[in-house]
Protein backbone atom coordinates (compact mmCIF):
# COMPACT_ATOMS: atom_id res chain seq x y z
CA UNK A 1 0.00 0.00 0.00
CA UNK A 2 1.00 3.58 -1.02
CA UNK A 3 1.39 6.33 1.77
CA UNK A 4 0.50 9.79 0.12
CA UNK A 5 1.83 12.20 1.99
CA UNK A 6 -0.64 15.46 1.60
CA UNK A 7 0.77 18.06 -0.25
CA UNK A 8 -2.18 20.13 1.08
CA UNK A 9 -0.65 19.26 4.62
CA UNK A 10 2.31 19.81 3.87
CA UNK A 11 1.74 23.60 2.39
CA UNK A 12 -0.50 24.23 5.71
CA UNK A 13 1.90 23.11 8.15
CA UNK A 14 5.35 23.12 6.81
CA UNK A 15 6.54 26.27 9.18
CA UNK A 16 6.00 23.80 12.60
CA UNK A 17 8.86 22.56 14.50
CA UNK A 18 10.12 18.89 14.41
CA UNK A 19 10.53 16.84 17.23
CA UNK A 20 13.71 14.88 18.49
CA UNK A 21 14.11 11.61 19.57
CA UNK A 22 15.69 9.55 22.08
CA UNK A 23 15.71 5.86 20.95
CA UNK A 24 18.92 4.67 19.66
CA UNK A 25 18.44 1.56 16.55
CA UNK A 26 20.06 -0.90 15.01
CA UNK A 27 18.65 -0.46 11.22
CA UNK A 28 19.00 -3.01 8.65
CA UNK A 29 18.14 -2.57 5.15
CA UNK A 30 16.12 -5.15 3.30
CA UNK A 31 15.54 -5.12 -1.02
CA UNK A 32 11.95 -6.49 -1.65
CA UNK A 33 11.21 -7.84 -5.09
CA UNK A 34 7.36 -8.42 -5.13
CA UNK A 35 4.68 -9.39 -7.61
CA UNK A 36 1.92 -6.49 -7.22
CA UNK A 37 -0.50 -8.34 -9.91
CA UNK A 38 -1.35 -11.66 -9.70
CA UNK A 39 -1.89 -12.05 -13.34
CA UNK A 40 1.33 -10.18 -14.32
CA UNK A 41 4.81 -11.12 -14.66
CA UNK A 42 5.69 -7.70 -13.62
CA UNK A 43 8.15 -6.70 -10.28
CA UNK A 44 8.74 -3.99 -8.45
CA UNK A 45 10.67 -3.45 -5.78
CA UNK A 46 11.83 -0.88 -2.91
CA UNK A 47 14.12 -0.54 -0.22
CA UNK A 48 12.56 -1.38 3.16
CA UNK A 49 14.14 -1.08 7.13
CA UNK A 50 14.07 -3.22 10.11
CA UNK A 51 14.99 -0.73 13.07
CA UNK A 52 15.66 -2.90 16.48
CA UNK A 53 15.31 -0.49 19.04
CA UNK A 54 17.21 0.10 22.60
CA UNK A 55 13.39 0.51 23.71
CA UNK A 56 12.62 -3.65 23.25
CA UNK A 57 10.75 -3.26 20.13
CA UNK A 58 11.46 -3.03 16.50
CA UNK A 59 9.77 -1.32 13.69
CA UNK A 60 9.86 -2.68 9.86
CA UNK A 61 8.30 -0.03 7.21
CA UNK A 62 9.49 1.11 3.80
CA UNK A 63 12.91 3.60 3.55
CA UNK A 64 11.40 5.57 0.55
CA UNK A 65 10.34 8.68 3.05
CA UNK A 66 12.68 8.22 5.21
CA UNK A 67 15.80 8.10 2.31
CA UNK A 68 14.22 11.98 1.26
CA UNK A 69 15.15 12.86 4.99
CA UNK A 70 18.09 15.46 3.93
CA UNK A 71 16.68 16.85 0.74
CA UNK A 72 13.29 17.35 2.31
CA UNK A 73 15.26 19.39 5.44
CA UNK A 74 17.33 22.04 2.68
CA UNK A 75 13.99 22.18 0.49
CA UNK A 76 12.15 23.20 3.46
CA UNK A 77 14.55 25.48 5.57
CA UNK A 78 14.79 26.90 2.53
CA UNK A 79 11.32 27.90 2.55
CA UNK A 80 10.89 28.56 6.15
CA UNK A 81 14.21 31.59 5.43
CA UNK A 82 12.70 33.17 2.38
CA UNK A 83 8.87 32.46 3.40
CA UNK A 84 8.11 31.28 -0.03
CA UNK A 85 6.36 27.80 -0.36
CA UNK A 86 7.10 25.66 -3.03
CA UNK A 87 5.54 22.24 -4.50
CA UNK A 88 6.96 19.91 -2.57
CA UNK A 89 4.90 17.17 -4.89
CA UNK A 90 7.25 17.60 -7.25
CA UNK A 91 10.10 16.66 -5.53
CA UNK A 92 9.24 13.74 -3.16
CA UNK A 93 9.55 9.98 -4.49
CA UNK A 94 6.32 8.28 -3.39
CA UNK A 95 6.61 5.17 -1.40
CA UNK A 96 5.27 1.72 -2.44
CA UNK A 97 3.80 0.09 1.24
CA UNK A 98 2.31 2.12 3.69
CA UNK A 99 1.97 -0.28 6.73
CA UNK A 100 4.57 -0.30 9.78
CA UNK A 101 4.77 -3.87 11.58
CA UNK A 102 5.80 -2.99 15.25
CA UNK A 103 7.18 -5.89 17.27
CA UNK A 104 8.08 -5.67 21.39
CA UNK A 105 10.45 -7.93 22.19
CA UNK A 106 10.32 -10.65 23.67
CA UNK A 107 6.86 -11.49 22.95
CA UNK A 108 7.51 -10.37 19.47
CA UNK A 109 3.53 -9.30 19.45
CA UNK A 110 2.46 -7.60 16.19
CA UNK A 111 1.23 -4.17 15.78
CA UNK A 112 -0.21 -3.77 11.74
CA UNK A 113 -0.57 -0.17 11.47
CA UNK A 114 -1.75 1.77 8.69
CA UNK A 115 -2.48 5.28 8.08
CA UNK A 116 -5.79 7.03 6.68
CA UNK A 117 -7.46 10.32 7.28
CA UNK A 118 -9.92 11.90 9.33
CA UNK A 119 -10.69 15.10 8.00
CA UNK A 120 -7.85 16.93 7.67
CA UNK A 121 -5.82 15.29 9.72
CA UNK A 122 -4.14 11.92 9.76
CA UNK A 123 -5.32 8.60 11.89
CA UNK A 124 -3.50 5.62 12.74
CA UNK A 125 -5.66 2.21 12.60
CA UNK A 126 -3.97 -0.98 13.58
CA UNK A 127 -4.71 -4.51 14.80
CA UNK A 128 -2.41 -6.91 17.20
CA UNK A 129 -1.70 -10.92 17.02
CA UNK A 130 0.95 -12.84 18.68
CA UNK A 131 2.24 -15.27 15.60
CA UNK A 132 3.68 -18.40 16.81
CA UNK A 133 5.96 -19.74 13.16
CA UNK A 134 6.36 -23.32 13.23
CA UNK A 135 10.03 -22.87 12.09
CA UNK A 136 11.72 -26.03 10.48
CA UNK A 137 15.24 -25.75 10.76
CA UNK A 138 17.28 -27.40 8.34
CA UNK A 139 21.34 -28.03 8.07
CA UNK A 140 21.42 -26.35 4.91
CA UNK A 141 24.40 -23.72 5.11
CA UNK A 142 24.83 -20.70 2.47
CA UNK A 143 26.82 -17.78 2.40
CA UNK A 144 24.81 -14.83 1.10
CA UNK A 145 26.85 -11.38 0.62
CA UNK A 146 29.12 -11.57 4.07
CA UNK A 147 26.38 -13.24 6.38
CA UNK A 148 27.10 -16.81 6.84
CA UNK A 149 23.53 -18.43 7.03
CA UNK A 150 21.08 -21.76 7.78
CA UNK A 151 18.20 -22.57 6.01
CA UNK A 152 14.62 -22.58 7.39
CA UNK A 153 11.16 -23.47 6.09
CA UNK A 154 7.21 -22.25 7.34
CA UNK A 155 3.81 -21.76 6.13
CA UNK A 156 2.00 -18.30 6.75
CA UNK A 157 -0.66 -16.31 5.34
CA UNK A 158 -1.63 -19.58 2.75
CA UNK A 159 2.13 -19.82 1.36
CA UNK A 160 5.08 -21.96 1.53
CA UNK A 161 8.12 -19.85 2.69
CA UNK A 162 12.28 -20.43 2.71
CA UNK A 163 14.14 -18.08 4.90
CA UNK A 164 17.71 -17.95 5.48
CA UNK A 165 18.77 -16.20 9.17
CA UNK A 166 22.49 -15.83 10.87
CA UNK A 167 23.38 -16.80 14.33
CA UNK A 168 26.04 -14.21 13.79
CA UNK A 169 23.31 -11.44 14.30
CA UNK A 170 21.79 -11.96 17.87
CA UNK A 171 18.33 -11.17 16.90
CA UNK A 172 15.34 -13.41 16.55
CA UNK A 173 13.36 -10.73 14.13
CA UNK A 174 13.41 -10.22 9.98
CA UNK A 175 11.44 -8.18 7.50
CA UNK A 176 7.48 -7.77 8.32
CA UNK A 177 5.42 -10.21 10.78
CA UNK A 178 8.92 -12.91 10.02
CA UNK A 179 10.41 -13.62 13.53
CA UNK A 180 11.47 -16.65 15.82
CA UNK A 181 14.58 -17.90 14.51
CA UNK A 182 17.37 -18.02 16.27
CA UNK A 183 19.51 -15.19 14.50
CA UNK A 184 18.46 -12.27 12.03
CA UNK A 185 16.54 -13.67 8.84
CA UNK A 186 18.89 -12.49 5.86
CA UNK A 187 16.58 -13.51 3.18
CA UNK A 188 13.24 -14.87 2.94
CA UNK A 189 11.06 -15.84 -0.17
CA UNK A 190 8.18 -17.51 -0.58
CA UNK A 191 7.71 -20.56 -3.14
CA UNK A 192 6.14 -18.81 -5.86
CA UNK A 193 9.03 -15.69 -5.39
CA UNK A 194 6.16 -13.50 -5.10
CA UNK A 195 7.89 -11.38 -2.43
CA UNK A 196 11.26 -11.81 -1.44
CA UNK A 197 12.99 -9.99 0.88
CA UNK A 198 17.28 -9.80 0.81
CA UNK A 199 19.35 -7.83 3.57
CA UNK A 200 21.68 -5.49 2.19
CA UNK A 201 23.11 -3.82 5.11
CA UNK A 202 23.11 -2.10 8.07
CA UNK A 203 23.89 0.70 10.58
CA UNK A 204 23.20 2.34 13.94
CA UNK A 205 21.38 5.21 13.94
CA UNK A 206 21.05 7.97 17.02
CA UNK A 207 18.42 9.60 18.35
CA UNK A 208 15.80 7.31 16.90
CA UNK A 209 12.52 8.21 15.50
CA UNK A 210 10.53 5.69 13.01
CA UNK A 211 9.34 8.49 11.32
CA UNK A 212 10.43 10.55 8.21
CA UNK A 213 11.65 14.61 8.88
CA UNK A 214 8.52 14.96 6.59
CA UNK A 215 6.24 13.54 9.19
CA UNK A 216 8.00 14.87 12.35
CA UNK A 217 7.61 18.58 10.57
CA UNK A 218 3.71 18.59 9.94
CA UNK A 219 3.20 16.65 13.05
CA UNK A 220 1.73 14.07 10.98
CA UNK A 221 2.55 11.09 12.91
CA UNK A 222 -1.52 10.00 13.31
CA UNK A 223 -1.44 10.24 17.24
CA UNK A 224 -2.08 7.01 19.19
CA UNK A 225 -3.17 3.69 16.91
CA UNK A 226 -6.79 2.91 17.03
CA UNK A 227 -6.72 -0.78 17.80
CA UNK A 228 -9.01 -2.85 16.76
CA UNK A 229 -10.23 -6.44 15.58
CA UNK A 230 -8.28 -7.57 12.39
CA UNK A 231 -11.58 -8.15 10.36
CA UNK A 232 -13.30 -4.51 11.62
CA UNK A 233 -9.24 -3.22 10.78
CA UNK A 234 -9.88 -4.68 7.07
CA UNK A 235 -13.10 -3.20 6.50
CA UNK A 236 -12.18 0.01 7.62
CA UNK A 237 -9.18 0.11 5.61
CA UNK A 238 -10.76 -0.96 2.59
CA UNK A 239 -13.63 1.84 2.57
CA UNK A 240 -10.65 4.29 3.34
CA UNK A 241 -9.05 2.51 -0.27
CA UNK A 242 -12.38 3.33 -1.87
CA UNK A 243 -12.87 6.79 -1.25
CA UNK A 244 -9.79 8.32 1.02
CA UNK A 245 -11.36 12.06 1.26
CA UNK A 246 -14.90 10.44 2.73
CA UNK A 247 -14.21 12.07 5.69
CA UNK A 248 -12.30 15.26 4.36
CA UNK A 249 -15.36 15.80 2.09
CA UNK A 250 -18.50 17.26 3.96
CA UNK A 251 -15.16 20.29 5.14
CA UNK A 252 -14.33 21.09 1.68
CA UNK A 253 -16.55 24.06 1.11
CA UNK A 254 -16.55 25.91 -2.65
CA UNK A 255 -14.95 28.69 -0.91
CA UNK A 256 -11.91 26.21 0.12
CA UNK A 257 -12.14 24.48 -2.98
CA UNK A 258 -11.66 27.20 -5.28
CA UNK A 259 -8.80 28.75 -2.83
CA UNK A 260 -4.75 29.06 -4.68
CA UNK A 261 -2.44 26.90 -2.65
CA UNK A 262 1.23 29.28 -2.33
CA UNK A 263 3.80 28.48 -4.19
CA UNK A 264 1.49 25.89 -5.84
CA UNK A 265 -0.10 25.39 -9.80
CA UNK A 266 -4.14 25.49 -9.14
CA UNK A 267 -6.33 25.22 -6.50
CA UNK A 268 -7.40 23.19 -3.39
CA UNK A 269 -9.75 21.35 -5.30
CA UNK A 270 -7.38 20.06 -8.10
CA UNK A 271 -4.83 19.40 -5.58
CA UNK A 272 -7.62 17.18 -3.54
CA UNK A 273 -8.65 15.78 -7.04
CA UNK A 274 -4.72 14.78 -7.85
CA UNK A 275 -4.18 13.29 -4.40
CA UNK A 276 -7.56 11.29 -4.46
CA UNK A 277 -6.11 9.99 -8.14
CA UNK A 278 -3.00 8.50 -6.63
CA UNK A 279 -4.14 6.94 -3.79
CA UNK A 280 -6.94 4.99 -6.09
CA UNK A 281 -4.39 4.22 -9.39
CA UNK A 282 -2.22 2.67 -6.86
CA UNK A 283 -4.74 0.66 -4.71
CA UNK A 284 -6.09 -0.79 -7.93
CA UNK A 285 -2.50 -1.79 -8.87
CA UNK A 286 -2.17 -4.23 -6.23
CA UNK A 287 -3.98 -7.46 -5.78
CA UNK A 288 -0.95 -9.61 -4.88
CA UNK A 289 -0.94 -9.08 -1.22
CA UNK A 290 1.17 -11.04 1.20
CA UNK A 291 -1.48 -12.39 2.92
CA UNK A 292 -4.99 -13.04 1.93
CA UNK A 293 -7.90 -11.13 4.33
CA UNK A 294 -8.15 -12.80 7.41
CA UNK A 295 -5.65 -14.77 6.92
CA UNK A 296 -4.55 -17.26 9.84
CA UNK A 297 -1.33 -17.88 10.67
CA UNK A 298 0.17 -21.82 11.06
CA UNK A 299 1.29 -22.13 14.40
CA UNK A 300 3.34 -24.55 16.32
CA UNK A 301 7.04 -24.92 18.22
CA UNK A 302 10.09 -24.77 16.20
CA UNK A 303 11.23 -28.20 14.94
CA UNK A 304 15.07 -28.72 14.01
CA UNK A 305 15.68 -31.60 11.32
CA UNK A 306 19.10 -33.22 9.80
CA UNK A 307 22.18 -32.29 12.09
CA UNK A 308 20.51 -29.89 14.11
CA UNK A 309 18.07 -32.24 15.46
CA UNK A 310 20.93 -34.55 16.58
CA UNK A 311 22.31 -31.89 18.38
Amino acid sequence: MKKLFSIFLIATAVFANAQDAKETANRFFYELNFKPKKDSIKTDKVITILDITDKNRSVYQDYTIIAQDSIMKLEIEAMQKSGQMKDLSKLIKMPKLSARVYKTYPTMKIQFVEKITSGFTPANIGYVEEPKFAWKILSDKQKIGEYNTQKATTEFGGRKWTAWFSSDIPFQDGPYKFSGLPGLIVKIEDEAKDYSWVLQGNKKIQDYTEYSYIENMMQAKGGKVNEMPRDKFEKKFNEFKKDPFATMRPMLTKEIMSQSIPGMDGTVGDMIKKQEKQYKDFFKAVDNEIEPAYGALTVGEVERTGTEKAK
